[in-house]
């Protein structure tokens, strides 16, 4: 029998872990928490300096041990924080072991069940910093600092970069150079830059660049004991240098589909949405490779073109599973707020993708080929549903044929939450 029949109460509690968070086990002997990557704005998380014990593997499986609470561990998905006396604390360590133990055993995904939601979203994302989308041509201070293409611009002359208009004006209060503190290719360096005055006066460096990004995608499933949700299956990225871009915050709005370009052999189809800017539908709180994921908003009290939310969430949980070759249906919002069930057929798993890219579908349901000519940007996110499991959503189109493009296991969408 292993550890985890042995102790149902922890299996049910690594479950948690791997999906949101947990309270209490045994709480007279500790109270402890696991941390989810948005529990500081979900409940509220512990702050440094509190006396903790973590337990957590790292990502090559060894084990470490802390007793501070550094913020990088205390929002990472994973972490259980130990609270009490150090005598508690030593036997809650020993708790953590076991529930760490047990973990392999919850996070299969077996018991796991997920709402399918196929319903498009307003997607709204703010960067942290700025990030260098292009540089003007010619001898610029950007160039000559050593500023590349998607570098991003964390700090400025000591200052935090929020916004490309405070960016702006952080560079006109230097006029003996500027230092920046800059992300690149995981690390960060420090760089020096010398604006120059343009004709009104205004410090410019040559270069352009981002700090927001706006689209519609599909929500692909919502977990209605953690309220956590995912889409589009893929990061949001920069739509001129292709990065990912970096995550500061976000959230998805109502929307509804409004027109549909078609997609056609080399030339993108697209849905055409209106986005509800009156109130969020959930706040993001990661953008991943794999997906977009936040938490809903309580949609209580919404009303007007947003009464109907309630039917996005409506239908059955269904368990998770692997993609197989074979038929299967998505869920699709191609028009206006309806969400319609669509044959297609898997007929590729790609069990050793590392990109997402992890099976090929073909959409072969008539009424969607006349509507979309198969897979269109806005799509990217709708469910996959096979023998009665979320198995997957929709990522790419094949350019050359709309019909066809890739998809996302849910289980490789599922590791990113």
């Amino acid at each position: 029998m292993s550890i985890a029949e042995k102790f149902p109460v922890l299996r049910k509690l690594s479950g948690n872990i791997h999906q949101d968070m947990a309270w209490g086990i045994l709480q007279r002997v500790v109270f402890f928490r696991t941390v989810h990557p948005n529990l500081r704005r979900t409940s509220g998380s512990c702050d440094t300096g509190e006396n903790l014990c973590f337990f957590t593997p790292d990502t090559q499986g060894r084990k470490k041990f802390f007793f501070t609470c550094p913020a990088p561990l205390r929002n990472s998905k994973g972490v259980i924080c130990l609270y009490g006396t150090w005598t508690k604390r030593l036997c809650a360590a020993f708790l953590s072991l076991l529930v760490c133990a047990v973990s392999a055993f919850a996070v299969d995904g077996k018991d796991l069940r997920l709402i399918p939601v196929g319903h498009t979203v307003g997607i709204k994302l703010f960067s942290q910093g700025v990030m260098v989308v292009k540089l003007t041509d010619g001898d610029t201070p950007a160039r000559e600092s050593g500023l590349q293409t998607g570098d991003v611009i964390i700090r400025c002359g000591g200052a935090a970069v929020t916004s490309a208009e405070q960016f702006q004006s952080l560079l006109q209060q230097g006029d003996n150079g500027a230092e920046l503190e800059v992300q690149r290719d995981g690390g960060e360096i420090t760089l020096l830059v010398e604006p120059e005055r343009n004709e009104e006066g205004v410090c410019q460096i040559g270069a352009w660049i981002r700090d927001s990004m706006a689209g519609i995608g599909t929500m692909t499933w919502y977990n209605p004991e953690s309220h956590v949700f995912g889409a589009l299956g893929h990061g949001v990225t920069d739509v001129d240098t292709a990065l990912l871009m970096p995550f500061h915050d976000g959230a998805v709005l109502f929307s509804s589909v409004k027109a549909v370009k078609k997609g056609e052999s080399g030339s993108a189809g697209e849905l055409r949405g209106d986005f509800d800017l009156t109130a969020d539908l959930g706040t993001l709180y990661a953008n991943t490779e794999q997906g977009v994921f936040g938490n809903l908003a309580d949609t209580s009290g919404f009303s007007g073109e947003t009464e109907n939310v309630d039917e996005w969430f409506s239908r059955e949980a269904l368990p998770v599973g692997e993609p197989v070759r074979g038929t299967a249906e998505i869920l699709a919002n191609v028009r206006g707020d309806e969400v319609g069930t669509y044959e297609i057929e898997i007929l590729k798993v790609l069990p050793d993708s590392e990109d997402g890219r992890d099976m090929i579908l073909s959409i072969t349901d008539p009424a969607l080929l006349d509507i979309t000519g198969g897979i269109v940007q806005g799509m990217s996110g709708s469910p996959v549903i096979q023998d009665g499991k979320l198995v997957g959503a929709v990522t790419q189109v094949f350019l050359q044929d709309p019909s066809k493009g890739y998809g996302i296991s849910i289980a490789t969408m599922l590791d990113a939450v």
